[in-house]
This record gives structure tokens, C-alpha cells and sequence, in this order.
């Protein structure tokens, strides 16, 4: 019997409260924070850590970090309560592999910038220590976030080993779409449903959130 599955939705970037409780309405099976200066949705431990304590159950909570030191990847973590950490830096497989011994039992996702010269020697040392990866869009200088899509062709040739969120200028206008062609295991919102950076549009985020569960899998 083929068992059928739904698409994960997680959003990233919040910064407010009422955006959390607004993910949380919506259904969200996870939220992501970033903890990264240079980002305008920056937020500090604290306030993370109150939000985590406000979860209900089956709602996961995302650290995202930029090349942080391990020890400090994992003191936030722990301070914090949360589930995963998202990695968007440079980290390395053994990064990624310390990562998740150092604090239990959190799980790594590593963020990877697509372009048209991403190739399967640039995923394949990271699939027996994470649990997944993230395609974002590639712009030189910028971590992610760019708001812009990649080309979805290119994921194919990558043969990923292991589930593939897709991030990168995703918007209830381009979901549907994009559930269509990459059928990923999840994905992931930030910027295609604000206002503005870290300002949650709430009925941009239920509207692709109907999206999804009409247009995933089944």
C-alpha cells in the first residue's frame, strides 16, 4: 500500500510574536529564527526562548546561524529549547557532524546556495551527517533570503541523499508551481509572505498555506 505524505511548510525570519502565534494558527509545522547579525530579521536568544516555551505540540523551532562557532551554535540551542539548526554558512561536514553530538537531541539541516555550478560533490560528503539539506538561491555576498528563486531544473542532476526543502523567493503565486515540478519533502517561506523583512503578512501566509495542502502530495 503506498502511504502518501504532506508537504512540511516551516517560515523563517520572525521577529514578533503575533507572527509566531499567526504560524502557529496556520499550522506550520515549524518556525525558524536567525540568529545572525547582518540579517534584518536578527533576534536574540531571549525572545526565542520565550516563543519556544509557547509551542504546542508537533511544532518544531529552527535555529538558523551563519559560520557561528560551534559552541556558541550549541550554547543557543540549548539556552533556546530548540529542535534543528540550520546552517547557511560554510560549515563543513564535520562541523555539521559535532553539531549534533554536542547538543542531543538536536538535528542539523544544511543550507545550500543553487546555481548552475552546484554539483553532486558539493552535497554528497554532508548525507550521512545531517538530516537534510535546503536549496536556497545563490546571490554572491548574501547567506539567503534573497527573495529571488533558482532554477528548480538544476536540483535533479544533484541526486540529493537526503530529504530537500526548497526555499528562495517562494510566494502563494509561485507554490503551486514549485510543489509541482520539485515535489519536495518540504519548504520553506520567509519573505514571499511580508510585508516587510521580519513583518509576517498573515493573509499572504494562510493563503500559501491552503496552497500547499491543496497542491502537496495525495
Amino acid at each position: 500500500m503506498k502511504v502518501l505524505r504532506r508537504t512540511r511548510i516551516k517560515m523563517c525570519g520572525l521577529t514578533r510574536e503575533k507572527d509566531v502565534i499567526a504560524g502557529i494558527d496556520a499550522g506550520l509545522d515549524a518556525l525558524g529564527f536567525i540568529f545572525y547579525d547582518k540579517s534584518p530579521r536578527n533576534v536574540e536568544p531571549d525572545f526565542v526562548k520565550s516563543m519556544v516555551a509557547r509551542m504546542p505540540p508537533f511544532t518544531e523551532c529552527v535555529g538558523v546561524f551563519v559560520n557561528c562557532g560551534r559552541e556558541e551554535v550549541g550554547e543557543i540551542i540549548e539556552y533556546c529549547g530548540l529542535s534543528y539548526a540550520q546552517l547557511h554558512g560554510n560549515e563543513n561536514p564535520k562541523f555539521c557532524e559535532r553539531v549534533e553530538r554536542l547538543v542531543s537531541p538536536c538535528r542539523v539541516i544544511k543550507a545550500f546556495r543553487v546555481s548552475e555550478e552546484s554539483k553532486v560533490e558539493d552535497f554528497t560528503p554532508y548525507a550521512s551527517v545531517i538530516h537534510g539539506y535546503l536549496l536556497d538561491t545563490y546571490k554572491k555576498g548574501n547567506a539567503g533570503g534573497t527573495g529571488e528563486t533558482f532554477d528548480w531544473n538544476i536540483i535533479n542532476r544533484l541526486h540529493l541523499q537526503r530529504p530537500m526543502i526548497l526555499a528562495g523567493g517562494l510566494t502563494p503565486e509561485n507554490v503551486e508551481e514549485a510543489l509541482s515540478q520539485v515535489q519536495p519533502f518540504g519548504i520553506d517561506v520567509n519573505s514571499g509572505v511580508e510585508i516587510e523583512p521580519g513583518i509576517k503578512d498573515h493573509a499572504r501566509l494562510q493563503e500559501f498555506v491552503n496552497k500547499v495542502h491543496l497542491n502537496g502530495p495525495g
